[in-house]
């Protein structure tokens, strides 16, 4: 391979202006994913394609499904001996960091097709693997990787005054209750301004959300409790 992939930052005051692998293909598609997509997502994709590239260890163009199948081997392997999941009882990565990589390179290779100057005239990366024989009615398909549909664990309220007994400040216990009662993000949390807070209506306006969306979440008055011990005794003064 002719280039090693490095994730490159480009960093003009507090905005990222861009992201860089060292190739000129793959930068460019990560130019199309900046600019249509959130920053998490930007960073997300620049990682699996960087992964995925030390594993193969080659261009763009010589790319093929075997290629893909390997790789998809090689983030199934377990990371460490004797050490699995409880969730899944897995040991390698878990099937939603997988298929989001899986997604990321899938992106990328759709992107050279529709080009048409990259060398590449198919998407390596199959949709799935086909569950009928050519001539059989009805439909059906086996999926690379199979995602857990597993329900959130809810905290109980004995759980959450634990939780909340152990952080040390009034800012740590904001940041909780905003995740616990609004299920705010943790970057949607760190994102908040004391512009996007309304204790009048008790709702919080998140500016960047999952995909770039904006939305206004309704929150229970203990995180407005919390969050003015905190601006009344521990925020900075010149903050």
């Amino acid at each position: 391979m002719s280039f090693v992939p490095r994730v490159e930052r480009v960093i003009e005051g507090a905005e990222l202006r861009a992201i860089r692998l060292g190739h000129p293909l793959v930068d460019a598609y990560l130019e199309f994913v900046g600019a249509r997509g959130a920053v998490n997502t930007w960073l997300a994709t620049a990682y699996d394609l960087k992964v995925f590239f030390e594993v193969v260890g080659k261009e763009p163009a010589e790319v093929t499904s075997v290629d893909v199948f390997a790789f998809l081997g090689q983030q199934r392997a377990p990371r460490h001996e004797n050490v699995v999941r409880i969730e899944d009882g897995e040991g390698g990565l878990s099937a939603r960091t997988i298929a989001r990589r899986l997604s990321s390179i899938a992106g990328l290779f759709e992107y050279l097709v529709v080009r048409g100057d990259a060398g590449a005239d198919r998407n390596p990366v199959p949709r799935g693997l086909a569950g009928r024989r050519a001539g059989e009615r009805g439909r059906g398909g086996v999926r690379l990787v199979r995602r857990p549909r597993t329900l959130p664990r809810v905290l109980s309220p004995v759980e959450v005054d634990q939780l909340l007994g152990a952080l040390r400040t009034e800012r740590e216990r904001a940041i909780v209750l905003a995740m616990l009662l609004a299920g705010l993000r943790r970057c949607e949390v760190l994102g908040l301004g004391l512009q996007d807070i309304n204790p009048g209506e008790q709702r919080l306006f998140v500016a960047a959300g999952k995909g770039g969306r904006e939305r206004i979440v309704p929150v229970s008055g203990r995180f407005f409790e919390s969050l003015g011990e905190y601006l009344e005794s521990e925020r900075p003064p010149r903050c």
